[in-house]
């Protein structure tokens, strides 16, 4: 563990059902880790389906202020001037440099509603819903369901049925989109991934820091790509106590504990076996 001394800490986290507890949304079970990691100076790079309205606010209520990845690859936020060299594949929108990875949210309805026409009428995606039916899916606040809804490169859609959902795979694969498994919904994506966003910020991270050590928190099959690659990788319990067992690494570790609880427990041990901080 002495090598690791050297290596700058960078933390990846999924938010639903990983920091955030799955119905109430809170983080408080991880505040202990929170706070440490806080205190050391270590960046948490938040990498979730939310949206980027979502993820603001998240940013706001634990007082993060480090790049975050939106709906599950779709973009990547960096902070004006949080990276001291030019950012030749971002583009500057205010007090963000954005690297845009996903598919226009148009064309991702436009599948969606070509799959409901042909396969499913029951197959509803978030554009197909009122505020009202996200915060009954979700437990969310109607405030809070109003920036879930505002989509840029990923739709949350609810399917009961495999064979449409199988259907609706090959289609997808066909043209170049992605349906991956989220702990609440499944989510229809171009070939953006979180691992694709992971991989650039860790080059970004590289620059900036040189050697670097990458840890990932995840719960659900949409968090595969970003845990594969990173060089710790920790997979919490479902809010049932459950693993999600679509993922599957060689190397990763199961934690024993749901959402925030198990986030906590993870980082907690891992600097403690680090010996960082």
């Amino acid at each position: 563990m002495e090598a690791m001394k050297e290596k700058a800490v960078i933390i990846f986290s999924d938010l639903d059902s990983t920091l955030l507890e799955h119905h109430s949304y809170s983080f408080e079970a991880a505040r202990p880790a929170l706070d440490l990691i806080k205190k050391a100076g270590v960046p948490l790079i938040f990498c979730t389906s939310k949206t980027r309205l979502e993820t603001e606010y998240w940013q706001e209520k634990l007082d993060i202020h480090h790049p975050f990845v939106v709906e599950n690859g779709g973009a990547i936020y960096l902070p004006a001037g949080y990276f001291p060299f030019p950012l030749a594949q971002a583009k500057n929108r205010g007090r963000w440099f954005v690297i845009e990875l996903g598919s226009p949210y148009a064309k991702l309805r436009q599948f969606l509603v070509s799959c409901q026409q042909q396969l499913d009428f029951r197959l509803r995606g978030f554009g197909d819903m009122s505020v009202e039916e996200i915060t009954v899916l979700t437990g969310l606040s109607p405030t809070k369901a109003a920036l879930a809804r505002e989509r840029e490169y990923d739709e949350p859609f609810i399917c009961d049925d495999e064979k449409t959902l199988s259907i609706m795979k090959e289609r997808a694969k066909k043209i170049g989109f992605k349906i991956l498994g989220g702990s609440r919904f499944y989510h229809l994506t171009g070939e953006n991934d979180k691992g694709k966003a992971v991989r650039i910020l860790k080059e970004l991270y590289s620059r900036l820091y040189g050697n670097i050590m990458t840890i990932a928190l995840g719960d659900s099959h949409n968090d595969l790509a970003m845990l594969a690659a990173v060089d710790k990788a920790y997979l919490v319990q479902r809010h049932d106590g459950s693993y999600d067992r679509r993922v599957q690494l060689k190397g990763l570790v199961y934690v024993d504990g749901p959402g925030p609880e198990g986030w906590g427990q993870a980082i907690l041990s891992f600097f403690a076996a680090a010996k960082q901080i």
